[in-house]
């Protein structure tokens, strides 16, 4: 008898873990994840304290230092740390507030992104028949042009520059955001919950955006973190071409297409900002397989 009232008390001080204390001790059993996750935020720091951290201001020219070689080199110096470019700006200050542009960027597109192709997905989903297969179809066709392709396409049309380039970037990466939340629609109006509240007469807007997207939010999430990279990856892309981020300005990419010429006397100015690139495309891949892994309930299992 006393061990029957033993379990029964245990199992009533017995409290399920927190939603978050959950998440974390799953994402943090992938190594990798953590360490993308740290990655990003020393990226976002080093954007945010642009002003404070950067040596020099990024567009500043000293033309008694073109092409000065990193500090641990012969002619290097301790007040261009990385180097300078052709014209003489100090690299590191460059890349610093290129983390800003590309952090920047990666807010925007996506952002844009998510929100237009939620929409799109919950229209698709909850509304069969005519307006689930435009938006489907729409979206079949810009699935069907290369990505890269695409925001060509699109930002032939608008012009280039910055804002242009997130624009088209956020273009390529609406499908995506459109098609998941489709299928995350359509396997939750089927479950009970959703047939219960259309049961006690919610509207639509509310089934839409109270009821069924909060609990699509999962994968959409781990989406976003994957269509980050694609966001950077896409614009430096399009800077490379001469589409993006027009000179001055210090985005990654457009500093990549200015040093091209010179990679064989001078591998610092290609060297690092492709290197940056890298690095933040890495780490936002590595956490977004980690929230994968730690939101999906049939990987935890």
């Amino acid at each position: 008898m006393a061990t029957v009232t033993e379990t029964a008390a245990a199992a009533r001080a017995y409290e399920p873990p927190k939603p978050i204390v959950e998440f974390w001790h799953h994402f943090s059993q992938n190594k990798g994840a953590v360490t993308g996750m740290l990655v990003i935020v020393s990226f976002c720091l080093v954007a945010i304290f642009a002003d404070v951290l950067s040596p020099h201001p990024p567009a500043e020219q000293y033309r008694d230092a073109l092409l000065r070689p990193p500090f641990w080199m012969d002619g290097g110096s301790t007040r261009f740390l990385l180097g300078t470019d052709d014209v003489g700006r100090d690299m590191l200050s460059r890349l610093i507030y290129g983390a800003r542009v590309s952090m920047v960027v990666g807010v925007v597109v996506i952002a844009l992104g998510l929100v237009v192709g939620v929409a799109l997905g919950l229209a698709a989903g909850f509304l069969p028949g005519v307006v689930d297969i435009a938006v489907m179809r729409a979206m079949d066709t810009l699935l069907a042009l290369p990505a890269l392709l695409l925001a060509i396409v699109v930002v032939a049309i608008l012009g280039p520059g910055l804002f242009n380039a997130m624009l088209a970037v956020s273009v390529v990466v609406l499908p995506g955001f459109a098609r998941l939340t489709r299928a995350a629609v359509l396997t939750e109006l089927s479950k009970e919950y959703v047939i219960a509240s259309r049961m006690t007469g919610a509207r639509l807007p509310r089934l839409m955006f109270l009821t069924v997207l909060p609990n699509c939010l999962a994968p959409l999430i781990v989406q976003a973190t994957l269509g980050f990279s694609t966001a950077i990856l896409d614009t430096a892309a399009l800077g490379f071409l001469g589409l993006g981020a027009q000179p001055p300005t210090p985005e990654w990419g457009t500093m990549l297409a200015d040093a091209l010429q010179f990679i064989q006397r001078a591998w610092w100015v290609v060297t690092f900002p492709g290197l940056a690139i890298l690095v933040a495309v890495l780490a936002f891949n590595l956490m977004g397989d980690g929230l994968r892994d730690a939101l999906d309930p049939k990987l935890k299992r």
